[in-house]
């Protein structure tokens, strides 16, 4: 009995010593994500808040889980654990904006919309919310709201790229295609390396039915930096289009293994039969 008495201390010693304190368990998912490891930074995180579940911080843990958990592609429970931290801190600026392009991902326009427009009532001058919300806005066809937004960008900040890209995508989603294109080219004039803007002409190019200047705008972006999934179905639009239909296809395989709508790719798919 006594040697059992020996062991049972021992051990209860060996699990203080290493038994983790809340800012050790939040320092470890630190160096988790260090490493990329983003299954064990996550896990860190809920042992931190499991060990002090009152902890008034824990609000930006719940956040950190969020950003962590998005990454890994679990959107639901990121979701979770944004609301969760804005239970906490409900006017935490960066934890709305996290939210709001979450619902914006999941296709939550109208919560994305709230949230966004709850961030303003916070600070009205938030040019990423401003552009953000014009977009969405430009997605219900309420173009004079997304021009408000676009304006006030360039009221706060009259140099703002965000703000002149609005503007150019809103003018070319109103059917005004050469106004459009004068601020597209205005701006990949000013900054000939930013690629978006590249992917944003060849879109307008590609409405235009200008095919060959878009295929020029999308080679550019393919040779010289990563394209997006978005930029693979344009491509593959344009194949289409021009009855390359198994160069297409290959095309919308590859937006839809990037994560690109799988009910959109489906119905391209069908017209590359």
């Amino acid at each position: 009995m006594r040697i059992l008495s020996i062991f049972a201390a021992l051990f209860l010693l060996v699990g203080n010593v290493y038994a983790q304190t809340y800012e050790e368990y939040i320092k470890k998912s630190y160096d988790f994500l260090d490493k990329n490891d983003l299954v064990s930074a996550e896990e860190s995180l809920k042992a931190a808040m499991r060990l002090e579940p009152g902890n008034p911080t824990n609000y930006a843990l719940l956040s950190n889980l969020g950003t962590i958990q998005r990454r890994q592609g679990k959107l639901e429970e990121a979701l979770t654990s944004y609301s969760a931290a804005l239970s906490r801190q409900s006017k935490n600026i960066g934890i709305l904006e996290n939210r709001a392009s979450l619902y914006s991902e999941l296709g939550e326009t109208e919560k994305a919309l709230n949230d966004y427009t709850t961030l303003l009532l916070i600070d009205p001058t938030h040019q990423e919310a401003l552009y953000c919300r014009g977009l969405l806005y430009i997605q219900l066809k309420n173009f004079i709201w997304a021009e408000q937004d676009f304006d006030k960008i360039l009221e706060v900040n009259e140099k703002s790229v965000r703000g002149r890209l609005g503007h150019a995508i809103l003018e070319k989603m109103r059917g005004n295609y050469d106004e459009s294109e004068r601020i597209f080219n205005y701006l990949i004039n000013e900054m000939p390396r930013d690629w978006i803007l590249y992917e944003g002409r060849a879109d307008l190019y590609f409405m235009m039915g200008k095919n060959a200047r878009a295929m020029a705008d999308i080679n550019r972006v393919f040779v010289e930096s990563t394209p997006s999934a978005a930029l693979y179905v344009l491509r593959g639009k344009i194949k289409l289009s021009q009855y390359e239909k198994e160069p297409a296809a290959l095309d919308f395989q590859k937006a839809l293994d990037m994560g690109y709508d799988k009910a959109v790719i489906e119905e391209l798919m069908k017209m590359t039969k």
